[in-house]
């Protein structure tokens, strides 16, 4: 029989170890990314109610809140965080360890001892153990030091879950900001995109026909190119809006994650009233500091950074453990096969009181980094507090102006026609008066949308949202949709049913 020497048979061994353990890259095949795009493209809208009917700016709302990817990534993060903090808790418990084993070997583990003072053999080789035996236990322990940081590290992982709960009310009022701007610029573009593109064609049919009244020499040619240019400036103005407005219904139709090219329609809200803040800026600031998710981040992680210098602190102490347990041997030379053991245990590192000043010190240079943070933050908040209001009544004034604006083309317009009846103006001048009245429209509806959009940005500057506890998030949409409504409402939405906005600190 072939016996290998230990050293050589360990290094055979190891080397077949590593050959067997040896890792190569191995890219991603094609085939494999096909299937898992495949599979993305079926699951990103699964599972989502389809659309049946036209859309109102609540059930955009709540499609948004219900299936946007962004949401939905906040949400489960919060039950990730929330699980973590489950499981913290299991840290607080003792240590409960059940161990069995079972050993064999080919022959007797004999001995034989030698007597130092003789210099003789005491006697012949003997044994006290099987060749075959079986062993259990269980075994208790339990350690305050680590009971103490436990807890610690149990409430850092209360703040990480508080820490996603903001993070999802900062998508979430991001993602209504988005979706009430979107909303009004697409049902913008669904109302009078038509018109822009009727409106285009009038403009070049227009164009041809100044042209052709030029090259007749019926009138003059400056007057022919003057006209022609405030042509190719009016289709200049229309192709402007109709970038803005175009692409507004793809931009909302992402917000509520349905497919690229699904087809729907929107409900036009009745504008039953102008949007104020009943609110002095500095309520509106003081609502902001109070409400603004980024602030309540730094706030949480100050305290778990407070956290932190509490378990540096516990581990100056020593650790002291406390251990029981129950064991069970098979092994017949034992006089007694199960006993109860017993002890306790105090270990202290002590490289940790060393390490201990230099650990506060950056724990410390953490809270000025934490602090410092929060005044930049606090800054940024009333800055777009007050950027957010001044731009509100802007738009407001500019509102009022294209609707004083489209009310005078529309009278000059009649007058017009009226002059056109009686033949005292030319075709040319009453149709460039009607594509005026038509882009006047245009732009007090585009102004109107952006009103809707600084009014929702107001919301978002103050912090305020819909209380996710409240929502029914894992309701039906048109249930989401009602709830909202009457959340808005009591905001003080006009399209929800109030002319007039109210939002008191928290």
């Amino acid at each position: 029989m072939l016996h290998l020497p230990p050293r050589n048979f360990t290094s055979a061994a190891c080397m077949l170890l590593l050959a067997g353990c040896s890792v190569s890259p191995k890219p991603i095949t094609h085939a494999e990314i096909s299937v898992q795009t495949a599979g993305l493209l079926e699951r990103v809208t699964l599972a989502q109610e389809p659309v049946s009917g036209s859309i109102d700016l609540y059930e955009a709302m709540a499609r948004a809140l219900k299936y946007n990817l962004d949401h939905r990534v906040e949400i489960i993060d919060s039950a990730l965080r929330a699980r973590e903090l489950d499981l913290a808790h299991f840290s607080l418990l003792p240590n409960v360890v059940a161990d069995s084993g079972y050993a064999a070997r080919d022959n007797y583990a004999a001995s034989s001892s030698y007597n130092i003072l003789t210099n003789t053999q005491n006697f012949g080789a003997s044994t006290s153990q099987e060749k075959k035996i079986s062993t259990s236990d269980i075994a208790f322990s339990w350690n305050v030091l680590d009971f103490g940081l436990s807890y610690v590290r149990a409430r850092q992982s209360a703040d990480k879950y508080l820490i996603s709960q903001e993070n999802r009310r900062k998508i979430m009022q991001r993602v209504i900001e988005d979706v009430r701007t979107s909303y009004w610029r697409a049902v913008s573009g669904e109302r009078l995109l038509t018109s822009l593109r009727g409106l285009e064609g009038r403009v070049r049919r227009a164009q041809a026909s100044s042209r052709a009244i030029s090259s007749e020499r019926n009138t003059s040619p400056i007057t022919a190119v003057t006209y022609e240019r405030e042509l190719v400036e009016i289709k200049r103005t229309i192709q402007e809006l109709e970038r803005d407005l175009v692409v507004a219904k793809s931009q909302l139709a992402a917000l509520m994650n349905l497919r690229p090219g699904t087809k729907f329609a929107l409900v036009t809200p009745s504008r039953h009233g102008r949007l104020k803040i009943d609110m002095s800026a500095q309520d509106v600031v003081a609502t902001a500091l109070n409400n603004r998710a980024e602030l309540r981040d730094v706030w949480y992680k100050k305290r778990i950074n407070q956290h932190e210098l509490d378990a540096a602190f516990l581990e100056l102490f020593p650790g002291f453990s406390v251990i029981a347990g129950s064991n069970y041997d098979s092994n017949e030379f034992l006089y007694n096969h199960n006993w109860v053991n017993w002890g306790a245990k105090a270990a202290w590192n002590l490289l940790r009181v060393v390490q201990y000043p230099a650990k506060r010190s950056v724990i410390e240079a953490q809270e000025d980094l934490f602090d410092a943070r929060a005044r930049a933050l606090t800054m940024a908040v009333m800055t777009q507090v007050h950027v957010s209001r001044i731009k509100f009544y802007h738009f407001s004034k500019e509102l009022t102006t294209a609707d004083e604006y489209l009310d005078v083309q529309v009278r000059l317009l009649d007058l017009m026609r009226a002059e056109a009846t009686a033949a005292r103006i030319s075709e040319q001048t009453i149709i460039r008066e009607e594509m005026n009245t038509l882009i006047a429209k245009v732009k007090r509806d585009i102004m109107y949308a952006n009103l809707q959009n600084a009014y929702a940005n107001v919301y978002a500057s103050m912090g305020l949202d819909l209380s996710i506890a409240e929502l029914p998030v894992g309701g039906d949409v048109a249930t989401l949709a009602r709830a909202i409504r009457s959340v808005w409402y009591e905001l003080g939405d006009s399209n929800a049913g109030r002319p007039r906005v109210v939002a008191t600190a928290r």
